[in-house]
């Protein structure tokens, strides 16, 4: 069955979300994703505080560009959160946007080897695992974590080209999908999933999360136009036209659509509302 989340979009200021995290819980969702955007809110930062805030949301970080921080450090990071929230962190990583890791002097040259290596050696890590490994960009070592989770969560990494979704079914046990995915889009990424597991030998269901860019209200085909770019995804409309794109990505192979608004949604609590109260009856 295919779940419904919403986003805390960064470009909302930071003290807005305490009264978003209060709307999403009181709605009944169980999932809030929250970003790391360059340069705007941190997702770790963000993620712990919406989980602080909050009594039993699952809380996503959708994603961490991986070239920005070093892997002990961000496996520390999430090693606390997996403590302190049993069973309600879930963490992504992602080899970044290109343009933004070179203005901050981080860029990969080869970004998928960097995440391929980042993911395994957060994996061993996160399993408590005393990690060497001298890669081409990930070199460790004997580090090993004082505070490993309890139990080794599920890792999730960020994808977007051929490549990096076939990796994420290797290497990862979900694969978080952008807004730009079309139910089409989304059936060619599982097949790409599916021959990254084979190869690896991995077994199970493997998670997808899948944004949907949804805009409502007056003015909504205008917003969603506007931040959309030019895409094909996305739905600008009422509840049942909603629903429809959403039980389309389901069909497609999506075990979890985030519902995201647009950047400029003027009322982000009714945006929530509305999702909850009309949408998610009709799924």
């Amino acid at each position: 069955m295919t779940s419904l989340a919403t986003v805390f979009r960064p470009q909302m200021p930071p003290e807005s979300l305490r009264g978003f995290v209060r709307a999403v819980e009181d709605a009944g969702f169980d999932e809030l994703w929250v970003w790391e955007d360059c340069f705007l809110e941190s997702g770790i930062a963000t993620a712990a505080t919406a989980l602080a805030l909050s009594d039993r949301l699952k809380v996503g970080v959708g994603l961490l560009p991986v070239p920005l921080r070093n892997v002990a450090l961000a496996t520390m990071e999430a090693a606390t959160l997996y403590r302190l929230f049993p069973g309600r962190v879930l963490l992504g990583l992602g080899h970044g946007v290109q343009d933004w890791m070179g203005q901050v002097g981080a860029r990969a040259e080869s970004p998928l080897t960097l995440l391929r290596e980042y993911a395994v050696a957060m994996r061993s890590l996160l399993a408590g695992g005393r990690v060497t490994t001298e890669g081409r960009y990930v070199k460790l070592r004997d580090v090993e974590l004082g505070w490993p989770p309890q139990t080794v969560p599920p890792l999730y990494v960020g994808a977007t080209g051929p490549r990096s979704v076939r990796l994420s079914g290797e290497v990862a046990d979900a694969t978080i999908l952008t807004s730009a995915t079309t139910p089409d889009v989304l059936r060619t990424a599982r097949q790409l999933i599916d021959e990254g597991r084979a190869a690896a030998g991995r077994s199970g269901h493997h998670h997808v999360v899948v944004s949907l860019l949804t805009a409502t209200g007056a003015g909504a085909a205008e917003r969603l136009a506007a931040d959309n770019e030019g895409a094909q995804a996305g739905v600008a409309g009422n509840a049942e036209q909603v629903a429809a794109a959403v039980r389309r990505l389901a069909e497609a192979g999506a075990d979890t659509v985030v519902l995201q608004p647009t950047a400029d949604e003027p009322d982000p609590a009714g945006f929530v509302r509305f999702a909850a109260e009309q949408v998610r009856p009709l799924i």
